[in-house]
């Protein structure tokens, strides 16, 4: 829905809002009128309802104003004296069309100053418990979001089985563009295994009721941008799968709602990028990596016959978790080794030589998907800037093409050699927002911009900062799972290697559980 729809729908509410409770406003001591101006009539009523002012401004945050809006349809029917459980019901399930009942066929008391206080236990605990999920539920969406590593693709900077908390304010926090969704989870409720969102994913559909409800594209401002190797979290551009590792048909789903996958940034808007012989080059210059970032990549690997290596034992001292596989009689290909570990494995008995295997045979599935290229060797590709303008011609449409017509909105037609957007003729074409090159640090086991392009700017999510926990052997069930203590607590970004800070958590948590006993102790003397 645009802008001009939402305005309309917003105003629609509001004038339901004004017939269904000016007459209660009135036995409130306030005007008739002062139930129909928007935002205003929702400032009165948590006067009138003896609740604080700051309700207004939840009431109009996507997804928490799903939970605010039954509290409030509670709250005016108990300050009403309609306080029974088979009002609070009815009051919910009518979607707070009960409140216009009793605002006409009820003569009501206001209860001015009653008791806060919920008349139940069970009212107690739904209340305490909404009003959690409400706080988890701005803190998730915000500031900060827990992350799992669910893939290798940038094993040795980040694990398998790593936790994260992701960072939504560095960048500006995106603000939910999907409105009816369950909070706290992506796209697929847990147990249920259904979606987690009202959105109707069918193709032919995609006009249908339910996708109006998707607000457009908004960020906060953050106090920094996308830079050149920071890893980032995103919203997969390509993703039409119904949840992340499964496959059963195409599903088109709404940008917040398309799986999170997190890679380093390698190319920042503007840029031209190349990749030669697996090595990233920005403008021409080989791309310089932080110390952290350790690259790796497949390598053949040739060992002697009559006295050959103990491979098994070669992958657990390497801590190599992509398995080798023999290619020849006496060749085996490594995957995932970064220039520590082909050092390292150079000096093992019985292996006679490492050579990185690059790739030089034409890959379709490469980006552009028109290109003699492979995922060693390709470009130079332009990254597309914000109000920067390309000429458009079919050597060049197909780097394009997506932008154009999927993610930025535009109706795209090509008629032989001649190229229409919106119904008209264009030579050229300027871009409305920025777009990144997304790469995994494991070169030959990741599925990245290689693959599928650019990340728009609307598909950003966040930077991760912190490793808080961190388990080998996440994927292969929880009797073989190993803590990685090492990892506990420390920082993804910043210069030199990573370190734990857990001791010190500890130490701080100590503290705390000491100073408590103390301040108990002393302040049962006090009442003594």
């Amino acid at each position: 829905m645009e802008i001009s729809g939402w305005i309309l729908f917003i105003l629609l509410v509001q004038i339901i809002h004004g017939l269904g409770t000016w007459k209660l406003y009135t036995k409130a001591g306030r005007k008739a009128w002062e139930a129909f101006v928007p935002v205003y009539n929702a400032i009165v009523l948590m006067k009138i309802i003896n609740r604080p002012t700051w309700w207004t401004f939840l009431l109009f945050i996507p997804i928490i104003n799903l939970f605010m809006f039954p509290i409030v349809w509670i709250e005016t029917l108990r300050t009403f004296g309609k306080k029974s459980t088979l009002d609070m019901i009815l009051g919910i399930v009518t979607l707070g069309f009960y409140i216009a009942y009793v605002n006409y066929t009820q003569e009501v008391t206001y209860h001015e100053g009653r008791d806060l206080k919920a008349p139940t236990k069970i009212m107690d605990t739904i209340g305490s418990l909404a009003f959690a999920i409400i706080v988890a539920t701005f803190v998730h969406t915000y500031f900060i979001q827990p992350f799992t590593i669910p893939t290798s693709s940038l094993e040795k900077s980040l694990l398998v089985g790593d936790f994260l908390f992701v960072s939504k304010f560095h960048y500006g926090a995106r603000t939910p563009m999907t409105t009816v969704a369950a909070p706290m989870v992506h796209d697929t409720l847990p147990v249920l295994h259904t979606k987690s969102y009202l959105y109707n994913d069918d193709e032919t559909q995609q006009n249908s009721w339910k996708n109006k409800f998707q607000l457009p594209y908004f960020r906060l401002p953050g106090f920094q941008e996308v830079k050149r190797n920071d890893i980032v979290v995103f919203n997969w551009p390509a993703d039409t799968v119904r949840q992340f590792f499964t496959k059963d048909r195409k599903y088109i789903k709404p940008i917040d709602k398309k799986s999170n996958y997190v890679k380093r940034c390698v190319g920042t808007p503007g840029d031209e990028l190349s990749i030669i012989d697996g090595k990233v080059h920005i403008n021409g210059q080989p791309l310089v990596l932080p110390e952290r970032a350790k690259p790796q990549y497949s390598y053949k690997v040739a060992f002697d016959t009559k006295t050959p290596p103990n491979f098994e034992y070669i992958l657990q001292e390497l801590k190599i978790t992509d398995p080798a596989y023999r290619i020849a009689e006496d060749t085996v290909m490594f995957r995932a080794l970064t220039s520590e570990g082909v050092a390292r494995l150079k000096n093992f008995p019985g292996i006679k030589a490492v050579v990185k295997s690059i790739s030089h045979e034409t890959e379709k599935a490469i980006f552009p998907h028109t290109k003699n290229w492979n995922v060693d060797n390709l470009g130079p590709i332009y990254i597309p800037e914000k109000g920067k303008t390309v000429e458009l011609n079919k050597e060049t449409l197909p780097f394009y093409k997506k932008i154009i017509a999927e993610y930025e909105h535009n109706s795209l037609q090509v008629n032989g050699n001649e190229i229409l957007i919106n119904g008209k003729l264009a030579k050229d074409y300027t871009f409305k927002q920025n777009y990144y090159w997304m790469m995994g640090d494991n070169r030959h086991n990741s599925e990245d911009s290689r693959y599928w392009g650019y990340v728009p700017e609307d598909h950003i999510v966040g930077k991760p900062i912190f490793i808080w926990m961190s388990i080998d052997g996440i994927n292969n069930g929880i009797k073989n799972w190993k803590i990685r203590w090492d990892r506990l607590f420390t920082t993804v970004s910043g210069e030199g290697q990573p370190q734990s800070y857990f001791k010190y958590f500890l130490v701080l948590l100590g503290l705390y559980f000491v100073g408590e006993y103390f301040w108990k102790k002393k302040k049962k003397k006090e009442n003594a």
